[in-house]
């Protein structure tokens, strides 16, 4: 299952500006993985965060930024959802949190999950680190996440590799599954 954190993002925060060129890297490296996991079955599932738009769904968000300027625009159309995708909003940092996403992870039978998004060092680890503790297996593809500074990011990555034991390295190295 490859799991996309936030990657539809107004990019409305402090930090944003800086953080944008590595988004827009992470979607498009991203974007290519999708497409080569798609080939062998692995399914997608959008983990956003819904910004505040309560009363709004995941189509409403993706159109808000897909409406946008600059950067969140261009992430919005790069890593625009197919039908099959699946979708989930989440209140808080990680993915689990007050989700339904375990129990659909469950019903499809899911052990392994690929973890890409924004931030490394926020939402994506807040969700791999419950991922963990759900006893999912992780691969994190380095280039499919995004920080507001490499120190950020590497840091993020080191922990993810050591603690919750997760697979990190670029998505164009090696198989697309987790180990």
């Amino acid at each position: 299952m490859l799991v996309l954190i936030d990657f539809i993002n107004p990019l409305d925060f402090d930090g944003a500006e800086a953080m944008a060129p590595a988004a827009l890297a992470a979607a498009r490296a991203t974007a290519a993985l999708r497409r080569r996991a798609a080939r062998d079955g692995v399914q997608t599932i959008y983990a956003n965060d819904n910004y505040g738009l309560w009363q709004a769904d995941f189509k409403a968000v993706w159109a808000r930024c897909a409406a946008m300027r600059g950067a969140p625009a261009r992430i919005a159309r790069v890593l625009q959802p197919r039908r099959a995708d699946l979708t989930i909003l989440k209140p808080r940092h990680s993915a689990f949190y007050s989700t339904p996403l375990d129990l659909l992870l469950r019903q499809l039978r899911c052990k392994k999950l690929i973890v890409a998004g924004l931030a490394a060092d926020n939402c994506v680890l807040f969700t791999a680190m419950d991922a963990y503790l759900h006893g999912y297996a992780l691969w994190v593809p380095q280039d499919c996440t995004a920080a507001e500074s490499e120190e950020a990011k590497a840091g993020a990555l080191a922990h993810m590799r050591r603690v919750l034991k997760a697979r990190v390295h670029p998505c164009t190295e090696g198989r697309h599954r987790p180990a």
